[in-house]
């Protein structure tokens, strides 16, 4: 195949993003799929993604599992209802907290070692869960996993990025894309099993110490497997940008979880203080990277090719999508007083179809772009309407009985769609990001995607709460699902303009790849390539 030149996007350190043009070498490794066959790429690399995927899962998994052992909880350690809503909000805020400055410490001083310590602190954070005497115990050891699941988490989507090049990345995304549905769809159903069938008046305990197995496995095996290359752009933590985004960050994720018991008026004192501490952080961040010290986050970051538009995609799906197993669980359980293993067993099919969308779509992503973005979007709004058909129709013709299996079909559609829609996205947002900035670009997605999940859920909840307490839990849950399909409809909106704007053929909003299958964004605007930054 002949050279050519090809325009492109490429970091610049002082400046932000710029274009240049460069001239596209002939393909290497003679691989008919794009796939590297060689490169330096690590012959471990497929073992690393199933340790990371494995400990991914688990701190995901920890999001939505201890909601089904609330009520056990409650009778164990006696928690009053503010108490419980911590355990839950304290997980979820710190887990937000961390994850840009973590995902820039991986990036300075290696993946491998941040992973490993975030690894440590999340198992002792579970290991303090399963034995807290006290509600005060859990929340601080609630804490604890937190942090540590926020460390963790963009090491492990800047290590695939890293790990990976060309049609392998795709497939490796797909992956990552199929452990993110499942975790969120399995946590109630898993929740269910261990309080259900453990027969201990504590299994509840079990929800947390189910964690320490793997991670003690996973920990062996990243320390043997994973690669540890750090950046030789090796700079102290930006504490002011550190602290400026925590503050940010916090109120938002704070104030939308704590609402009630803030009132409005604190709600929306917060949120004026964290758009102002926001301001602050995007202000800080330009006059730090202009005295050349590295920031947490490069300026012009969300301007980069198809990371500002995943950005706030993913951010607009995730509200909507993490809110569907909230309130259809809800609905479940106070409505048709299913059990918590019957609830979760209804939304299985999600988690199965999105288990088998998520490789498939990680295969095609090179060639199809944010078009099979799309296609995926349009699947969830299909299935969501078909939930409501059959909450609103079919259930009350044939009777509320048949409500969980009469959400088998709309429940595939839907998760076959989302399977489609997060690997890919995860893909497409990075593929144009510096190797240097990696982890802090990881951090920055999955900060934007959980701000949006915390207000997707508050949003939503208060929605099917204030309906449902007016009158029929079943008009509720529709009116939910309407408020969920309309988020993932404005992800939507963001999908359409962002192919239009790339450019319109099937392929043009795929990520441009190398030919030595290394993105774009890997190489310097004076044509080298940068520092590794593991």
């Amino acid at each position: 195949m002949g050279a050519s030149c090809r325009t492109r996007a490429s970091a610049r350190p002082d400046r932000g993003w710029s274009v240049v043009t460069t001239p596209r070498p002939p393909r290497a490794g003679g691989s008919p799929d794009g796939s590297p066959g060689g490169g330096g790429l690590d012959p471990n690399r497929w073992r690393v993604l199933w340790v990371c995927l494995v400990t991914g899962f688990m701190t995901l998994l920890d999001v939505s599992i201890v909601n089904v052992a609330l009520p056990s909880i409650s009778s164990g350690l006696g928690a009053s209802g503010s108490q419980l809503q911590w355990v839950v909000t304290g997980y979820a805020v710190v887990f937000g907290l961390a994850l840009v400055p973590a995902g820039r410490l991986g990036d300075s001083f290696g993946r491998k070692k941040i992973f490993l310590v975030g690894l440590v602190l999340f198992a002792l954070g579970s290991l303090a869960c399963g034995l807290a005497p006290s509600p005060e115990a859990l929340i601080a050891a609630r804490i604890a996993q937190g942090l540590g699941a926020g460390v963790l988490n963009p090491q492990i989507t800047a290590i695939i990025n890293s790990e990976f090049r060309g049609a392998e990345r795709g497939r490796a995304f797909g992956r990552f894309g199929a452990t993110v549905g499942l975790s969120t769809a399995v946590g109630p159903l898993l929740g269910g099993v261990i309080i259900t069938l453990v027969p201990w008046e504590e299994s509840w305990r079990l929800v947390f110490l189910v964690n320490m197995p793997v991670a003690a496995v996973a920990f062996v095996l990243g320390l043997k497997l994973i690669s540890d290359r750090a950046s030789a752009e090796r700079s102290r933590l930006d504490w002011v940008g550190t602290v400026l985004l925590a503050v940010a960050v916090g109120l938002v994720l704070g104030a939308v979880q704590e609402r009630e018991v803030l009132g409005p008026l604190l709600v929306v004192v917060a949120l004026v203080v964290a758009a102002a501490s926001g301001w602050g952080f995007v202000r800080w961040e330009r006059r730090y990277a202009a005295a050349g010290h590295l920031p947490l986050a490069r300026p012009g970051l969300l301007k980069a090719p198809g990371f500002g538009p995943g950005v706030l995609l993913g951010s607009l799906y995730f509200g909507g999508f993490i809110a569907i197993f909230f309130t259809v669980t809800l609905y479940l359980q106070d409505a048709l007083r299913y059990s918590a293993l019957e609830a979760g067993l209804t939304q299985t099919p999600f988690a199965l179809a999105s288990a088998v969308a998520a490789p498939w779509a990680g295969r095609r992503v090179v060639a199809q772009g944010r078009h099979l973005v799309v296609r995926g979007l349009v699947a969830v709004i299909t299935g969501l309407l078909g939930v409501i058909a059959v909450v609103e129709l079919v259930a009350p013709a044939v009777g509320d009985g048949w409500t969980g299996l009469l959400l088998l079909v709309p429940f595939l559609v839907a998760g076959f769609g989302s399977g489609i829609v997060i690997g890919p996205n995860v893909n497409l947002s990075l593929a144009n990001i510096d190797g240097r900035d990696a982890g802090s670009a990881s951090g920055v997605f999955q900060t934007f995607q959980r701000v949006g999940s915390g207000i997707g859920l508050a949003v939503v909840s208060a929605v099917f709460l204030s309906v449902s307490g007016a009158g029929d839990p079943r008009d509720g849950l529709s009116a939910a699902l309407g408020m969920s399909a309309a988020l993932v409809l404005a992800a939507l909106v963001v999908a359409v303009v962002d192919v239009r704007r790339s450019g319109g053929g099937d392929g043009s909003s795929a990520p441009p790849q190398d030919d030595d299958g290394e993105h774009p964004g890997a190489r310097t605007s004076d044509g080298g390539r940068p520092r590794s930054a593991g």
